[in-house]
């Protein structure tokens, strides 16, 4: 699953499908378990749909139809009902090839009740081909302060808040990139306020190391990290829109570099500056931070929801067991 995507995809072909240089794949024999001749209801995206033009990024809407194969015309009287071409998306050093599809989803266990079953109709994926170096399958589910502590309050910049003409800008919650990533000066003075309330010795060297910023010293009596009731860092806290906030649950913040040695064990800031660049969000909101952390998308209404929650026993609850 990652909210940073926009493209949900799977594999497709239980034969065909070729998942080049994929380890686990190969190592595990993973199989495909969608083929669209044997669904009565999947069928081909059209070349005019605003997904097909999204996935191809193309500013022009006449560019996939012409494509396709479509008479000028028939793009403008809006006749042209062509499949979408072939489409090839990129994930860091990934790429996957496919076709955009449509089909019934159907969700299971949405609610309180794990039996329960919501059908998404005429739902649009990839179905992916060829993949290299990628997962088997990805769910792509494609303006706040920051206070630490109990006090310490930093601003937002405007980039956060806001965002452009092209949609640059803003906060993007992804549970595909590990840290959270702030802009420069926030993400400095985010530092600043964390060192004036911690008291802890630094660990210079293992910043040095890691890449990380923040790292300190903890005592750690008979080096047992399980014994460290409350590690006494201050909380922090996102605030967002409509008077929205969210305390981040303790262990989101800094995390343990190592086993305990001498009875002290080193924690980490796993927060990073984020690059700079005129294009895409001005910050991402990690997996790390999103630990125990329901995250709900309301996509109708264009909104999201925050809840922390203990993901383990929800888990167990709805009769989910680790295997």
């Amino acid at each position: 699953m990652d909210t940073g995507s926009d493209l949900t995809w799977v594999p497709c072909g239980n034969l065909s499908f070729d998942c080049i240089d994929c380890d686990d794949y190969k190592n595990h024999k993973l199989m495909s378990s969608f083929s669209p001749s044997f669904s009565s209801s999947s069928y081909r995206d059209f070349c005019a749909s605003p997904s097909c033009i999204n996935i191809h990024s193309s500013d022009n809407p006449f560019d996939q139809c012409n494509i396709a194969g479509c008479s000028l015309s028939s793009q403008l009287k809006g006749t042209c009902s062509r499949p979408c071409p072939s489409f090839a998306y990129t994930y860091d050093e990934g790429i996957v090839s496919g076709t955009l599809t449509r089909d019934t989803l159907r969700v299971h266990g949405i609610s309180s009740n794990p039996n329960s079953i919501r059908e998404v109709p005429k739902f649009v994926f990839g179905c992916v081909g060829t993949t290299y170096r990628e997962p088997i399958g990805i769910v792509g589910f494609g303006k706040e302060a920051l206070t630490v502590g109990n006090a310490a309050t930093t601003q937002v910049p405007l980039t956060l808040r806001e965002f452009d003409s092209l949609g640059n800008g803003g906060m993007l919650i992804d549970s595909g990139t590990t840290y959270t990533h702030l802009p420069e000066p926030f993400y400095s003075n985010l530092l600043t306020a964390l060192r004036s309330s911690i008291n802890y010795p630094r660990a210079e060297e293992i910043e040095a190391r890691t890449g990380f910023d923040l790292c300190y010293r903890l005592p750690c009596p008979i080096n047992n990290i399980n014994g460290l009731v409350t590690d006494g860092f201050p909380t922090i806290t996102f605030h967002f829109l409509s008077n929205v906030s969210l305390v981040l649950p303790n262990g989101n913040n800094f995390y343990a570099m190592g086993a305990p040695r001498n009875s002290t064990v080193v924690k980490c800031l796993l927060f990073q500056s984020m690059e700079d660049s005129e294009a895409g969000p001005a910050g991402i909101f990690g997996n790390f931070q999103q630990q125990n952390v329901e995250v709900v998308y309301d996509l109708e209404k264009e909104r999201i929801g925050f809840q922390t929650t203990d993901c383990a026993s929800a888990a167990t609850s709805q009769g989910l067991h680790k295997t």
